[in-house]
């Protein structure tokens, strides 16, 4: 029985989903529950099961978008655990050597290129060295890939008869063909010698036996290296296989000086029009594909840009009365909650204060309609290993200064571990972004649709400020509030932000809601 596994429902308002990575091959035996790929949405990535035992066929491959509910893989639950389903060797043609057969098997195993890499979707056959017809041993090398991160070799995956299906310099997927293998059974077919006795051979016919086609020969990536640095591959020792040039031995090598020309006399005049000196060192660059998350996270950024009025109003607050506080209790509040007492919990209750005072900002415009709040769920920026996440603390306005530092400290650890989960994710009424851990002094965010606003933190620096006709050295920090014009009014959006301002400064107002 073949059954359908189809692309699961991962969250509200997730309609698609792209395949990061495929852990198990074309053709491989699952086990039930084992994973067998990684999904990537536009809040997180989470792993894909088998829901039954049996044989894979896969039916997208890295990179494919996929919609919720599409089929991305079958599983034949009647097959066997063999590495070739007996189907495929059916099916297969099975192809006859020329030389004398009298070991083959009639099974054709096909190879084709295994996974090397999260982030590598493609790679180039770069040099064969096994022939065409070549008779060939259980995990002998018998090609060389190049990946635009590394050079690796390719093993055979049984003993008998190589047959060419990619040429060198062809660029395949993760998971096309590249050869195949007629199987023999004890050793080499007769008329065939084995690998040793051809070595030998080739040897004895041959005045330098290591040289081989490879020898002096740039891979791509290599090759491409030492273009742009103006050397001959010819020019370079190479250290792979059979003396091949690697892309390591590109990036090492040097331009020889040019022999230094005859001194003429010119008039003092041209000196002018000597050339400029050139400067030595590597020019080195690197692609890499775009996450279906940075994808996601890119066309939304450039969409709240295009389809919200969206300003930026800023204002300072005088940090010392929150710092006072924290040196004051800090221990105490560690030692009774377990927690550190951040400036995190200070900006949240503040901003919900406020949020309530000001419902347009923490509203949102759906259609026609503008949907009002009555709850603060308070969604906290946080650079993650494969970019910007932004998980959600529920009805923040009823949390406590600990429950809201337990709160950050849970969601942000999640964040940076990749085991967001999308509830955690989804909703938010408004955004927290701390760009001052960084270092900025100053900055516009971008608000987090379908939300309206979003509050900048930067960085906290001693500024000499003018109190009661004094001067006095406070430690400042700049906040910028985003917000979108078509919903929140110049009125709204500064009085929320003075109103923030008050909180911070008086953090006292905080205990008694005044």
């Amino acid at each position: 029985m073949s059954l359908e596994i189809k692309v699961p429902a991962v969250g509200e308002s997730i309609s698609e989903v792209t395949i990061g990575q495929w852990f198990k091959n074309d053709g491989d035996h699952v086990e039930m529950d084992e994973v067998i790929c990684e999904l990537e949405s536009d809040k997180a990535t989470f792993e894909l099961t088998a829901e039954a035992a049996g044989i894979l066929k896969t039916n997208a491959k890295e990179g494919d978008t996929l919609e919720i509910g599409d089929v991305i893989c079958t599983i034949d639950t009647n097959a066997s655990g063999d590495s070739a389903p007996a189907e495929k060797a059916a099916d297969s043609p099975k192809e006859e050597s020329s030389s004398s057969t009298g070991g083959a098997t009639g099974e054709v195993k096909e190879m084709v290129v295994p996974t090397v890499g999260e982030s590598i979707t493609e790679v180039t056959l770069a040099t064969w060295l096994k022939n065409d017809g070549d008779y060939v041993e259980l995990d002998e090398i018998i090609a060389e890939v190049d990946s635009d991160k590394a050079t690796f070799e390719l093993p055979a995956e049984a003993n008998g008869i190589l047959r060419h299906v990619a040429q060198e310099g062809d660029t395949l997927e993760i998971g096309g063909l590249i050869c195949k293998i007629e199987v023999t059974e004890g050793g080499a077919p007769q008329g065939e010698p084995a690998p040793a006795a051809k070595e030998s051979a080739s040897a004895s016919a041959s005045a330098s036996a290591n040289e081989t086609y490879a020898t002096g020969h740039a891979s791509p990536a290599a090759a491409k290296i030492l273009a742009e640095k103006g050397i001959d591959p010819k020019d370079v020792n190479g250290t792979g296989k059979d003396g091949r040039v690697t892309k390591e031995d590109a990036e090492k090598a040097q331009k020889a000086a040019k022999p230094a020309a005859k001194q003429e006399s010119k008039p003092a005049a041209k000196t002018a029009d000597a050339e400029a000196p050139k400067v030595s060192g590597d020019r080195n660059s690197r692609r890499e594909k775009m996450t279906s998350l940075r994808r996601t996270i890119s066309r939304r950024l450039v969409s709240v840009k295009n389809e919200t009025a969206m300003l930026t109003t800023f204002n300072e607050v005088n940090m010392k009365p929150i710092m006072d506080i924290r040196k004051q209790y800090k221990d105490k509040f560690k030692e009774k909650h377990g927690v550190n007492l951040g400036f995190m919990s200070f900006f949240t209750k503040a901003v919900c204060v406020a949020l309530q005072e000001w419902p347009a900002v923490n509203a949102q415009i759906d259609g026609n309609e503008i949907v009002y709040n009555d709850f603060c769920d308070i969604s906290i920026a946080v650079s993650a290993p494969k970019g910007l996440v932004v998980p959600v603390i529920r009805n923040a306005e009823k949390l406590s200064f600990d429950e809201v530092e337990k709160e950050v400290v849970r969601l942000a650890t999640k964040a940076r571990d990749n085991k967001l989960s999308i509830d955690e994710m989804t909703g938010g009424t408004f955004t927290l972004t701390n760009g001052g851990i960084f270092g900025s002094m100053m900055s516009t965010p971008i608000i987090n649709a379908p939300q309206s606003a979003i509050l900048g933190m930067h960085n906290i620096v001693e500024r000499p400020m003018a109190v009661n006709g004094e001067v006095k050295i406070l430690p400042m920090m700049y906040l910028a509030l985003s917000y979108d014009h078509r919903i929140i009014d110049g009125r709204e959006s500064v009085s929320f932000l003075v109103r923030v301002k008050e909180l911070l400064e008086d953090p006292t107002r905080l205990l008694f809601g005044v």
